[in-house]
This record gives C-alpha cells, structure tokens and sequence, in this order.
C-alpha cells in the first residue's frame, strides 16, 4: 500500500516573493520597515539566515545600497520600504538606479485594502499620494499586486524586467494583507530560466559590415559606454583586447564606463566626455599633434546612449571624417545626438566574440596598421594624460585633489571597487585615476544624484565582502547620507568613505562664478553655498567609524595602511581630506578647454 500524498501547502504571496528572490540569488535586501511590511517582515524573520534584511538609515540611502549591490554582485539589487514616504524616499534611488542600468526592485508596502480612501496613515493609493504612478513615470515598470491570482505573474514580470539587459528599475506595491493571500495559480519557477531570457546576439551582417567598415579607415576608433562592462567582464574584454591589438585601433571610454577596458593598455586612451583625457582629442583633431596627419575617419559606439556627459554636449569634435556605427542592445539608444552611418540592434558581448573572425576576412592595409600604432605611441610620448600634472604630483597642503587622487592610485590595491558621488570629485577621479581590471570604478552620470556613493558603497561591501570598497565623496554629499556609516557599523562592514572636504557645494560655488560672474562683487558665490563648518571627524565617530582628518598627501599615504587593515577587520573608515578650494577641476579649468572648443 502506498503512503498517501501529502497535504498541499498554501503558498502565500509573501512565500511567493521570497521564493523568486532566493532564485536570483539575492542574499541581502536594504530598506527600512514600518507598519505597511508588518505581515511580510515575518517571513523575513523567518528566512533571515537566507535573505537578510539590512536595515539602514534612511530609504534614499537603502536604494543607493541596493544599486551598489546590483553592480559589484552584477545580479539583482533589492530595496524594500514601508508606505507613503517611505515608498517617496526610495524614490530617487530607485529612479537613479533605472537611469544607469541597474537591476532594481524596489517594494513598497501600503495599508490594508479595506483601509482605501480612507485616510488610513500613510495610504499611498487614492488619495492624494498615488505611489504607484509615481513609480510607473520613473521606472521601467511599475504594479500593485492586488490579490493572490495576480502575485506570480506580476513578480516575474517585474523580474524580467530588472534582469534584462539592460538592467532596469521595477517596482512592486504590495497591499499589507493581500501578503497573506494564497496563491492559485500554477507551480512556482524552479529557475529564472523558466520566466526570463538576456538576448545575446546580434546579425552576423551587421558584423560584418562594422568589420568592413573599420578595415577601411586609416584613424577608426572604438567608443565603449557602460553599457558594455557586463560583456567585457564576462570574457569579452580578452576578444576585444586581442581585435584592437590586432589593428592597432584605439579605445576610449565614457566617464561611466570607466575601466572597463585598461586604462594602463598602449591603446586605451582613457576617458572622453566629462573630464576627458587629455589624450582623445588628439586622436579626434590629429592635426594638433601633426599637421599632416591623416583625418579620424570613423567612429564605432558600443553600449553608450551618447548622453551629453559622454560627448561632451555632443561637441562636434566626437564627429569623425567619416561613419559613425552605433551599436546597442536598446534600440532606443540609437541616433540620440550625432548622426549614424548605420545603427545596429545587438548585444555588446556577441559582437566582441564575432567581430575577429569577420575582420579576418576582410583587407586590412598593414602601412595604415603601423601608422596607428605610431601616432597612439607619439601622442602619450609627447603629451600628458592629465590637464595639470604639477597639481598631479604636489605634495602641498591643503591636499590637491589631483594629488589626493595620486595617493590613492598609488595606495589602494589593484582590484579595488570605487564608487563616486556626485560633484567635483566624480570630475577630479575620472580625470586623474588609472582604472584596470578587476579594479572597478562607478559613477551614477545619468541623473547625478549628490549621496549615491555614500550609499551604494554599503551594497558594493555586502557585495565584495573581500575587496576593498571605497566612496570618493563631497562633503555635501557626506552630509545628505552620511548616518549610512552607522549601518557599515552596525553590520561591521569595512567600507571606506574619502570626503574631500572644502566646506562648500563647491561645484555649484565655481560654476556660478564662471559661467555667472558678478562685476560688482566677484566673490559673492564664495559666502552663499557653504555648509557650516561640521566637524565631520567627529560626526562619522560618533556613528561608529575611525575617522580622520588629514590635509597633507604624505599624511595619506601613511594613513592608507592602517585604514586598509582596520577595514579587513570590519570596522568603517572615514578619512576627511582638507582639499585646496583655490583647485578647479578639469572642466573648470581654462587649460583643458581650447582644443574642445
């Protein structure tokens, strides 16, 4: 006689989210509970050794957490939220995380359906507070789950969409009872294959043509976005490398997609957009390095949106004698801002591994091959990467950030992740770091958003517990969402925050005063945009961290070693850098204009 079957189990929807988050693999979610999670933080109680809800200081900086942890992790990052402001809070960092291509899911909790329209305490549905329109105008999708018979479809729904490539926002509002809903619809996924597909192709013609095309220019030149780093890390970067070699074309980058190709490479000229390389414009205005040198003849894009910090402001100057080829994943991306030859619909990884063999097939001109090879060498033998090597190698106090910058190249090891905040230093780091892999660099150049690094440098370390993680911010930005070093405290997380530290919103102070000067008072901006003078070594000890302050970049080469081992042992580190305010970064600075123009 057989044994008889067991009873089914009710599966609710909180069981059923959960369920989808351990199949993508998610082991931290960052948010902040309230009353409108009450019934769905049970089960987070429940599978805590499973998925641990990191609970932070405020619903902003959870979201920049959950985008720091989508990036290093390269899977899904998750941010979970109670009702009304707390779902407003996330807002902006889940918006942040969908404008830069990261996978995100945000889940906001509201009140009990039988409460709408009521005015129950933080409703976010019918009346004035709509949540889920907010969500819907930010993100690439957006939905309440109603009931149980909707749960399923809409969770893989909003997976498919934050697992695409690329990577996106999403949004799920999830009514506090309708978590304890059963679900009747078919059996769960048993794997993300089941619900969700990355593409990862592109026409064989299309290769073709591009091979083609690049075998007929004298100056070609290769553009990667950030929309290539998944690619290139996942084996791409070896084809690519081995193709540029090969032809003896060079590569450079946005100032988001930095050091996704080696920086340090004899073909990698570096940065071109916001704060550029020095480098770039050579290769696209070759004649202020030899007058008779041939014209740049052609462009290919891979990855990039061409937004206006890629390019820079669509400077005419990005525009070769020739074809320019866009080539990205979205068709939506294709022709924003300069004029194509052709634009093709494919993924960035399929190219680089079909591109050398249709280049083997094509006619390549040796002579062209070896004047390449000759003019990249001529043009980093005879010019400097850097607008100001003299501030580069300072060693005067108050710190230079081009030095501060120098100390930490020359100090941090080969694989750290950076993550940049928003301001002067996202301009002084792209400009003056040498970014190879496994070193990572990270900015957020879509929207900006002053605290991002601050954040996302908690989710980069749950991430990459074993690599160093460090944030390059503003003070300003510090002052938004520093109380997140209480939860690196808390977790005993080593993560790093370097604040340059000037007592001013000073990217606004130096812009307004060039781009708006005042006759009559020159130097009005310098008293209208200051912060107070925090002490903000006392500040990041009081949450928890050992902080320091330094001016001096000797001093931060001798402190480096210390802050390196206190974090391997999880305790926060904040370095607080006195930085000279007479600095200007690169865009700022009339030296590293001219040849823009």
């Amino acid at each position: 006689m057989t044994a008889p079957a067991p009873a089914p189990v009710d599966v609710t929807v909180a069981d059923t989210l959960l369920h989808y988050l351990k199949l993508e693999g998610v082991r931290h979610v960052f948010g902040i509970p309230g009353g409108g999670l009450q019934n769905l933080l049970v089960n987070f109680k429940d599978a805590r050794d499973d998925v641990r809800y990191v609970i932070c200081r405020h619903e902003t900086g959870a979201a920049y957490a959950a985008d720091g942890y989508a990036r290093i992790s390269g899977g899904l990052g998750v941010v979970m939220v109670t009702t009304g402001p707390g779902a407003t809070n996330a807002l902006t960092g889940t918006m942040n995380a969908d404008n830069d291509g990261s996978s995100l899911l945000t889940i906001t909790g509201e009140v009990a359906q039988q409460f709408f329209g009521k005015g129950y305490l933080q409703e976010g549905t019918d009346l004035r507070l709509d949540v889920n329109r907010l969500f819907a105008s930010s993100t690439d999708f957006s939905a309440m789950i109603s009931l149980g018979g909707n749960a399923q479809e809409l969770i893989e729904q909003a997976l498919r969409v934050a697992r695409g490539t690329p990577g996106r926002s999403t949004h799920l509002s999830l009514p506090d009872n309708v978590s304890l809903e059963t679900l009747s619809a078919a059996p769960l996924a048993k794997s993300p294959a089941s619900y969700r597909s990355a593409p990862g192709g592109i026409a064989s013609r299309d290769v073709q043509r591009i091979a083609e095309t690049l075998s007929t220019a004298k100056r070609p030149l290769i553009f990667l976005g950030n929309g290539c780093r998944k690619a290139l890390a996942a084996g791409g970067l070896a084809q690519l490398q081995a193709f540029v070699e090969q032809y003896q074309i060079p590569v450079v980058t946005t100032a988001d997609g930095k050091g996704i190709f080696p920086e340090s490479h004899p073909l990698s000229l570096r940065v071109y957009g916001f704060a550029s390389c020095q480098w770039p414009q050579y290769w696209m205005k070759p004649t202020l390095a030899d007058s008779n040198a041939e014209p740049y003849d052609a462009l290919l894009i891979v990855g990039s949106a061409l937004g206006g910090l890629a390019t820079h402001n669509w400077l005419p100057m990005i525009e070769p004698q020739g074809p320019i080829i866009q080539v990205d994943v979205d068709g939506r991306a294709l022709g924003r801002g300069l004029p194509l030859g052709f634009g093709v619909v494919g993924e960035a990884g399929a190219l680089f591994e079909a591109l050398p063999a249709a280049a083997a097939t094509c006619t390549w001109s040796a002579a062209d091959i070896e004047a390449r090879r000759d003019f990249i060498a001529g043009i980093k033998r005879r010019f400097p990467p850097f607008v100001s090597p003299k501030d580069y190698a300072s060693k005067a106090r108050p710190i230079k950030p081009p030095a501060l910058i120098r100390v930490l190249q020359e100090t941090l090891p080969s694989d750290a992740i950076v993550l940049l905040d928003a301001g002067n230093c996202v301009g002084w780091a792209s400009h003056y770091f040498v970014v190879d892999p496994p070193g990572q660099m990270h900015a957020s150049l879509a929207m900006g958003p002053m605290g991002f690094a601050v954040g996302a440098v908690i989710g980069a370390k749950f991430a990459a517990p074993d690599r160093v993680c460090v944030a390059l911010v503003g003070d300003g930005a510090f002052l938004m969402h520093g109380a997140e070093v209480s939860t690196a405290q808390a977790y005993k997380l080593g993560a790093i925050w370097v604040v340059l530290n000037d007592d001013d919103l000073h990217m606004v102070t130096q812009g307004m005063s060039i781009l708006h000067p005042d006759a009559k008072s020159p130097k009005v901006y310098d008293s209208l945009y200051g912060l107070g003078k925090p002490d903000l070594v006392k500040f990041s000890e009081g949450l928890g961290a050992d902080a320091y302050g330094i001016d001096d970049p000797d001093e931060l080469a001798s402190l480096t070693p210390t802050v390196l081992k206190a974090a391997a042992k999880g305790r926060p580190q904040v370095i607080v850098a006195r930085i000279d305010k007479k600095q200007v970064p690169p865009y700022y600075n009339p030296a590293y204009l001219p040849p823009h123009a």
